[in-house]
């Protein structure tokens, strides 16, 4: 971690060596630990340290990019001229305005010093935790318990300075019995609060709960979903349809749709990269301030998340602060979605089911009809039979192909809780309840 004074020299650096129209330098900086384990064994420990500086170089309105993680200042230039090349042998954009102005962002504490400075000690410990747990009811453990420190700085030629740094700690396992499994994970800004022993038993409790699985015929049941398959469901419909640029190319769900209703009325998702229950980053990759921004509110359609790129081709439209690194072909995405949760506990949920399906997550999820948001996958480790209100026999895994909107459409409850969830790229992830939703659409079995 070099901190935003350096950070900031080291790009002025970069636009001293500009002789563009407009340039943007984007640094990432980041620490990454991570304890791995299978087998009921501790078997790696990697740590990362890199620092990577992007440049975007526009010519009137043709842009080019370039990257490298030397910060020598041959290299800095090198890096400068190969953008303006690039940005050179680019046809005109008609769509491109300008890199954005400033804009204040408020400052968030999301920097932990206990989880930038973890020790691998203290990772084998959670780790080895686990793994005795597992090792105790003769099952065997992998997973991997990892804490991160990043830094972001993005400073432009229009006058653009933002900095952000944070942490995120994250532990996950999988418990393996001879024909069951068991799943558990935690994510948290601070490791302090992250409780190895829980996931862990979490997870074995599954495992051992899973063992002898039965089939069940496909067809429409009531299902309790834990907080990471309704994740796994908000990312889905983040990626086919909650960005400008999806709506602005006529490929999203909300096309045709806003103020309208599209899911049941218990539904409300929004993004805000300022809520302490997040990851928490008030920039995006542009240096421009995050803004909530209501996705579905009670059911209607209210909103989608823009940069500068794509608020520049509307009339009226500012961006929300919600860009990728350029170039990048997805357009604007929400990084930190949240679902409004409910009142009911799980135990709740279960207790008014006469016969459903207990889902811990889902795997393999892929789109499928993305206007109307059917995906399908499979469910896994720890998939349950309910029955006149309790959990009454393992089953052996199904494959769903469902919509999304369909789904929310039919939920019955929605947890009091939500879970932080971190997604696999950088920086983004989601808040979501358990959820109670019938006649969810199961159409195939696994041999396990």
């Amino acid at each position: 971690m070099l901190g935003q004074a350096k950070l900031e020299e080291i790009a002025r650096r970069v636009l001293g060596f500009s002789s563009a129209d407009q340039t943007e330098v984007l640094i990432l900086g980041n620490v990454e630990h991570l304890t791995r384990f299978a087998v009921n064994t501790i078997h790696q420990n990697v740590s990362e340290t890199d620092v990577t500086v992007r440049v975007r170089s526009v010519f009137g309105r043709k842009q080019g990019v370039a990257s490298g993680n030397d910060l020598s200042e041959e290299a800095l230039r090198k890096v400068v001229e190969s953008a303006e090349t690039v940005a050179r042998f680019q046809q005109d954009n008609p769509d491109f305005h300008s890199l954005p102005e400033p804009s204040p962002a408020k400052e968030v504490d999301a920097y932990f010093a206990a989880t930038a400075s973890c020790s691998p000690e203290t990772r084998a410990r959670g780790a080895a935790a686990i793994c005795a747990m597992s090792r105790e009811n003769g099952l065997q453990a992998a997973g991997a318990f990892s804490t991160a420190a990043n830094e972001i700085m993005v400073v432009n030629s229009l006058g653009v300075s933002a900095y952000h740094r944070g942490t995120v700690a994250h532990i996950v396992t999988v418990i393996m019995g001879q024909d069951s499994s068991g799943y558990a994970s935690a994510d948290s800004l601070d490791v302090a609060r992250l409780d190895p022993e829980a996931i862990g038993r979490t997870a074995v409790d599954k495992a051992l709960r899973g063992t002898n699985p039965t089939e069940i015929e496909p067809g429409e049941y009531t299902v309790i979903l834990e907080e990471n398959a309704v994740a796994d469901m908000l990312n889905t419909l983040s990626y086919l349809g909650f960005g400008a640029l999806s709506v602005q190319e006529e490929s999203s769900f909300m096309n045709g749709r806003f103020g309208k209703k599209i899911t049941g009325e218990k539904i409300t998702i929004w993004d805000d990269g300022y809520d302490p229950r997040g990851l928490m980053i008030p920039i995006d990759y542009e240096g421009v301030p995050k803004q909530r921004v209501t996705l579905i509110e009670k059911g209607v359609a209210r909103g989608v998340v823009y940069d500068s790129f794509t608020a520049g081709r509307e009339k009226g439209k500012v961006s929300t602060g919600h860009s990728w690194p350029a170039p990048n072909t997805y357009g604007p995405e929400p990084m930190n979605l949240f679902m409004a949760p409910g009142e009911a506990t799980k135990e709740q949920m279960l207790s008014s089911t006469e016969r459903g399906i207990w889902v811990t997550r889902f795997h393999y999820t892929n789109p499928v009809h993305p206007i109307k948001t059917v995906f399908t996958g499979m469910t896994r480790d720890g998939t349950f039979l309910i029955e006149n209100g309790r959990i009454t026999r393992p089953l052996k895994n199904l494959r769903f192909t469902q919509s999304i909107l369909e789904a929310f459409d039919k939920v019955e409850m929605l947890g009091s809780e939500l879970k932080l969830i971190k997604a696999d790229w950088e920086n983004t992830a989601s808040c979501a309840p358990a959820v109670k939703i019938k006649d969810f659409r199961f159409t195939g079995t696994t041999e396990f």
